[in-house]
């Protein structure tokens, strides 16, 4: 019988690698969130700048009228974005987010071909897996919150 040894002997870095197998995992989600909350930051800046003229025209696909459909939009894409970027309150921020996107890709642009949906869908997508994910190791959530991971949990039962 074969057996497979580590390469790395016992040390702090086969503990830092070996056993924290999430690490790539939030690295990603940490390029994603700041990666995805800056390029929607830019689009509600662009609302924000741009309030004073858009604030009659913008669509209102929920009812709630022109002004606040655009303060709502603004909000989530704003706000909500500095919180995905920060990685606090990921999954909470990522809701607003979302609804902003079901909105645009259904009910915006319902009738528009798949080109102009295409980016509300890619962003639809992204939120949703936050959603799912949260923020990972690399955030606020993390310090604040402060969740052990399996490799964590499994060492802890093993001591």
């Amino acid at each position: 019988m074969i057996r497979s040894r580590s390469v790395i002997p016992n040390s702090r870095y086969k503990n830092m690698w070996c056993c924290h197998k999430d690490k790539p995992i939030s690295a990603g989600l940490l390029v994603l969130r700041v990666g995805i909350g800056g390029m929607m930051l830019v689009h509600g800046l662009t609302k924000l700048n741009g309030f004073s003229v858009m604030a009659d025209k913008f669509p209102d696909p929920i009812g709630v009228g022109s002004q606040l459909s655009l303060i709502m939009a603004i909000a989530a894409e704003v706000g909500c974005s500095l919180l995905l970027i920060i990685g606090f309150a990921t999954r909470l921020a990522a809701i607003p987010l979302a609804f902003t996107m079901i909105v645009a890709l259904f009910i915006v642009h319902a009738d528009d071909p798949w080109k102009a949906k295409e980016l509300a869908a890619v962003y639809l997508l992204v939120y949703a897996s936050l959603l799912m994910t949260g923020a990972g190791s690399f955030s606020i959530d993390h310090c604040v919150f402060g969740s052990k991971t399996t490799a964590e949990k499994k060492s802890e039962a093993n001591a």
